[in-house]
Parts: C-alpha cells; sequence; structure tokens
C-alpha cells in the first residue's frame, strides 16, 4: 500500500464520523425547529384564551367595556415592558433560557387564573402573560431562523418565515377558538381552559429543554442595555416601512381580540362563546392561511397585496358594523385577517434578511414592539372612545384611520430600496 493510499484509508473512517455527527446535529435541529414552532404555538394561543371569556367574566362581576379594554390593554403593557426590557437578550444569554423563563411565567398567569378569578388579579395575570409573551416573540423566531439554517444550510427561508408567521397568528387565534369551545360545551368555563393550556405549557417547557442551542456563549457577557429601537439594520427605510406594516397589522388583530366577541355577543345578538371564539380564529386563522398560500410571491407582490386586502376588508368591515350584518362582518374580517397576515409575514421577512445574525433578536424585538403598540394603543383608544359613544361608531371611526395608516405604510413601502425575494 502506498504512503497516499494508506493516508486515505486512515483518513476516511474520520470523515465518515465527521459527516455521520454532522447528520446527527441537522436531524436534531429539524426536530428542535418544530419543537420550538409547538412551543410558540403554545404560548401565542394562551395569550389570548381569555378573549371570548371576557363576556362571562362581565357577567358575573357586572364591569363595564372599558375595564375589558384596560384588561387587554395591561397585558398589551406587559408586552411592551418585556420587549423592551428582555426582547433582545436571548441574542447573548441563549434562545432556551430565554423561551423556557417565558413559558414558565405564562404558566404562572395560568395558575393565577385557576386560583382567583377577581378583577386584580385578573389584571396581574394578564401583565404577565403580556410579560411572558414579550420574551418570546422575537426570541422564538430568531431561534426558529437559527435551527432552520442549521437544519437546512444554504436552503430558501420560505419555510422558517411561514412556520415563523403562523405560529404567531395562528396561535394567537387557536386559543380563543378552543377556550369558546371548552366555555360553551363543557363545565368551569373560566377554569377549564387554563387547566388544558396549563399542561400544554408543561410540556412546551420539556419541549424547549430537547432543543438544541444555536446561540455560542460569548467569553465577556456584553453590558445590559433595555431594548433599543433602532432602524440602523442596513436599509434604515426599509425597517421603517416594516414597523409601520406590522403597526397596521396588529390594530386589525388588536380589534378582534379586545372588542369583537363583545360587539358579536351584543350589537349583533349572538352570544354563543363558541362562536365568539370562532370569529377571532376565522381572522388568525385567515392571516396564518394567507401567509402560506402568498409565500412563493415576489416580496414587493406580497406586501401590496397585503396592503390591498387589508384595506379592502376595513372598508367592508365598516359596513358589516353599519348594517349590523354578522356574514358581512365576518367575511370582513377574514379579508382584513387575510391581508394584515400577509403584510406582517412580510415585514418579519424584510427585519430578518436586513439584519446581521448579531443584532437579529433586537430587530426583530424591535419590530415586536412597534407592531405590540399596534396592538395596544388602538385597542385603548376603543376602549375610551366606548365610554362616550357607541362601539359601533368608535369601531368605524377606528376603521376610518388604520385605512389612513395603511396609505401611509404604503406610501414609505415605495421609498425602500430592493426587498429581498421570497
Amino acid at each position: 500500500m502506498s504512503l497516499s493510499a494508506l493516508r486515505h484509508a486512515l483518513r476516511a473512517p474520520a470523515e465518515g464520523a465527521v459527516k455521520r455527527h454532522s447528520g446527527h446535529s441537522a436531524r436534531r435541529h429539524g426536530a428542535g425547529f418544530w419543537l420550538i414552532a409547538s412551543a410558540f404555538v403554545t404560548a401565542m394561543a394562551f395569550s389570548t384564551v381569555p378573549t371570548p371569556l371576557y363576556p362571562l367574566y362581565q357577567a358575573r362581576d357586572g364591569f363595564s367595556t372599558f375595564t375589558v379594554t384596560i384588561v387587554f390593554a395591561v397585558y398589551a403593557v406587559g408586552v411592551l415592558i418585556s420587549l423592551l426590557l428582555t426582547g433582545h437578550v436571548s441574542d447573548w444569554l441563549g434562545r432556551r433560557k430565554v423561551l423556557i423563563t417565558a413559558l414558565t411565567l405564562e404558566l404562572v398567569a395560568a395558575a393565577l387564573f385557576l386560583t382567583d378569578q377577581s378583577v386584580p388579579v385578573l389584571l396581574v395575570a394578564r401583565l404577565i402573560t403580556g410579560l411572558g409573551v414579550g420574551m418570546l416573540t422575537a426570541t422564538a423566531t430568531a431561534h426558529l431562523h437559527e435551527l432552520h439554517s442549521a437544519h437546512r444550510p444554504g436552503a430558501s427561508s420560505q419555510r422558517f418565515e411561514i412556520v415563523s408567521t403562523a405560529a404567531n397568528i395562528g396561535g394567537l387565534g387557536f386559543g380563543p377558538l378552543v377556550a369558546g369551545l371548552l366555555a360553551q360545551y363543557l363545565d368551569a368555563p373560566l377554569r377549564l381552559p387554563y387547566l388544558v393550556f396549563g399542561a400544554l405549557l408543561l410540556i412546551s417547557i420539556a419541549a424547549v429543554a430537547l432543543t438544541p442551542e444555536t446561540v455560542e456563549k460569548r467569553p465577556v457577557r456584553p453590558a445590559y442595555r433595555p431594548q433599543r429601537v433602532s432602524a440602523d439594520h442596513g436599509d434604515p427605510a426599509g425597517y421603517l416601512a416594516a414597523a409601520a406594516a406590522g403597526f397596521a397589522s396588529f390594530a386589525v388583530f388588536g380589534l378582534f381580540t379586545s372588542l369583537a366577541p363583545q360587539f358579536v355577543g351584543d350589537t349583533l345578538h349572538h352570544p354563543s362563546r363558541a362562536l365568539a371564539g370562532l370569529t377571532v380564529f376565522a381572522v388568525f386563522g385567515a392571516a396564518a392561511a394567507a401567509q402560506t398560500l402568498t409565500s412563493r410571491l415576489d416580496a414587493t407582490v406580497r406586501s401590496n397585496l397585503g396592503l390591498f386586502a387589508q384595506a379592502a376588508g376595513m372598508a367592508a368591515l365598516a359596513v358589516g358594523m353599519q348594517t349590523a350584518s354578522l356574514p358581512v362582518f365576518l367575511v370582513a374580517g377574514i379579508v382584513a385577517g387575510s391581508g394584515a397576515g400577509v403584510l406582517f409575514k412580510s415585514a418579519v421577512g424584510t427585519v430578518v434578511a436586513m439584519a446581521t445574525p448579531a443584532k437579529r433578536g433586537e430587530a426583530l424585538a424591535g419590530l415586536f414592539l412597534i407592531s405590540y403598540l399596534g396592538l395596544a394603543l388602538p385597542a385603548i383608544g376603543l376602549g375610551i372612545a366606548t365610554r362616550y359613544t357607541t362601539v359601533t361608531t368608535a369601531m368605524t371611526w377606528f376603521t376610518g384611520a388604520l385605512l389612513a395608516l395603511l396609505t401611509t405604510a404604503g406610501v414609505l413601502a415605495r421609498r425602500t430600496g430592493p426587498r429581498p425575494r421570497g
């Protein structure tokens, strides 16, 4: 045997071992991708479990529509505080540690819902839920992107974009559907949904613990600072356009997770909790489905389609409210939700593509921060407005303001540089 042949024979087993190790690592990252996606869905679904239950709380405790919006706003405030303080720390602390902490916070909130259902405890539980969601959204999105890249190096990011946005938006719709069905057809409507999701959250914590970490430990931990909201991520104009799109998208979702169930029950005279949950699920489900169906479109075409669909849906929603027509209201909500989902997916894809890996969590945290402002501020405004006018009038004015915001987002988008494809 020649010296070169001997060297080859000695090297071959080592190379084979490396390949086997690499294949095993890829499979672990592939499995981890789906474990994180399932945990993401569960966490987001838990955050909207109270949505179809608010009328039950109102009937039991006699609080007003304004109180419902305060409870909802406390959740949004929790999200915003958490995004500001912790939304970016997974870039150096590690994805898994932050995700497990976030899921644990949601588990604590579930325990509070089960132990005491008075208004003060309801407010605290919603605040803690918001804190958990704020920690989780950007972290889970970044973790999914890194797991996808490790599992399929060099592959298109379409799977990541579809799964991450569907887990986020689809999860928000899944919670009201499950809670509404449980409340309508089984006993203990204000306890059973939290028991079910408490068990799912425990399973999710175990799933995250089994998932590979994707952030390398730094020899020197950077000095802590709160999250900066900065457009300095490669394309400032593009980041501002994405942020405006996120704000507008979540404003629609805020409408349907705050006042829409009450509107369906009181103004449209359909008090079924299952119908309330189904209405919210239809909006978020349409958003998730539209994200999947438009995944192969050019990014600019997709963004324009989202803007147009959301605008058309909101205009039709105003008609459904003024005519007190449940079918028109539902169809309009589905169209608006579809547009919002596509628009938000485009925003996430734009930010992920422009941000460097070291600042990806920070960039996404900034996007989610602005998006959750869109969830909170309009809902608070609607709650205040209902103290002086009818729910129908308040929601009609909201529709007009959102159409103006969508026009602004479209103008900003036209001033950006070339967008990533896919």
